[in-house]
This record gives structure tokens, C-alpha cells and sequence, in this order.
């Protein structure tokens, strides 16, 4: 049974720093591009960072660049974004996905708040 296990949000006040984690299984996640994907309310999910399988590779989207940093540990099967300097238009439901050439899985998310 495939599974992508968020955890890691909470309320932080802006300026602040979380760490999210994705665990994943059921899969090898070895082979599989990961990303963190987020959606706020009234708004579009946008694609916030990813990584190809090796971590060789990363992308951001401009708006979390010099802030954010996505990792993954293959041998823990688990993907990490770092999130520092924290805004409150950051504030977001942030979902993990696991993207292969066939499949895609996705996590339920964690909700991160940015207020004061």
C-alpha cells in the first residue's frame, strides 16, 4: 500500500522557520521525482519545490527561492523541505507528491500558518 506521510506544520510566527518531512512507502522511492506542493484557500495548488530521484537536481518557484530548501534521504525513504524566513502568504495546506514516469501519489498534507 503506497503512502505519503506528512508531518512537520504547525502555526510559526513570520520570520520563523519549520521543517516538513514526507515518509514515504509502499513504493521505491529510489526512482520517483518528489515534490511539496501547496494550496491556499480560494487558490490554485501551485508546485513550491522538487527534486529528481539522485537529488542532483532541484527547482523552486520563485517565490520561496533563498528561503525554502527541499532534501530527500534515499535511505529513509523520506523528502524534506526546510522553510526559513517564513511569510504569511506562505500559509497553506503543503502536500507531498511522488511523481514517476507511470505513477503519481500524493500525501494528505499538513497545514502551515504564518501569523503573528
Amino acid at each position: 500500500q503506497v503512502q505519503l506521510v506528512e508531518s512537520g506544520g504547525g502555526l510559526v510566527q513570520p520570520g520563523g522557520s519549520l521543517r516538513l518531512s514526507c515518509a514515504a512507502s509502499g513504493f521505491t522511492f529510489s526512482r520517483y521525482t518528489m515534490n511539496w506542493y501547496r494550496q491556499a484557500p480560494g487558490k490554485e495548488r501551485e508546485l513550491v519545490a522538487g527534486i529528481t530521484n539522485t537529488g542532483g537536481s532541484t527547482i523552486y518557484v520563485d517565490s520561496v527561492k533563498g528561503r525554502f530548501a527541499i532534501s530527500r534521504d534515499n535511505a529513509k525513504d523520506t523528502v524534506y523541505l526546510q522553510m526559513n524566513n517564513l511569510k504569511p502568504e506562505d500559509t497553506a495546506v503543503y502536500s507531498c507528491n511522488a511523481q514517476s514516469y507511470f505513477y503519481t501519489y500524493w500525501g494528505q498534507g499538513t497545514q502551515v500558518t504564518v501569523s503573528s
